[in-house]
């Protein structure tokens, strides 16, 4: 019988893992718009758009491994998911100012959850009796 107790310790940890692979997933998103723009023929400068999409997968593949990380036992992806999350606030508050309400507010509040549950995340215990 499943331990009611262990999966609501579980639940931040797989929130984190759940918004780090939907930040992902974003992100590759966006690589294929730029993709899209570089095929058509809107990118002011190709170099530019292909250089922006590489770093922009880059940073998807990272959140796919933190992803990884909280779906797994590690104890490794709390702090550089706090430090990306904590990064997005000033990007969503900018684009709230700049008259981007909805996508700013939609920014802020993926960052804030997702940096919330990192925070409330237990830390696996190393030798495998339980969560710290």
């Amino acid at each position: 019988m499943p331990d009611p107790d262990a999966e609501a310790r579980r639940a931040p940890r797989t929130v984190a893992a759940a918004l780090c692979a939907l930040q992902s997933l974003v992100l590759v998103g966006v690589v294929g718009f730029y993709g899209y723009e570089l095929a058509v023929g809107e990118g002011s400068d190709p170099v530019r758009v292909v250089m922006s999409g590489l770093l922009i997968l880059l940073g998807a593949a990272g959140l796919a491994v933190l992803a990884r990380g909280w779906w797994g036992r590690e104890r490794w992806p709390r702090t550089p998911t706090v430090v990306w999350n904590a990064l997005l606030v000033p990007v969503g508050w900018s684009l709230v100012q700049a008259g981007r309400t909805a996508l700013g507010a939609g920014v802020l509040f993926v960052a804030l959850l997702t940096g919330g549950a990192a925070v409330a995340a237990r830390v696996p215990d190393p030798d495998g009796l339980g969560d710290a």
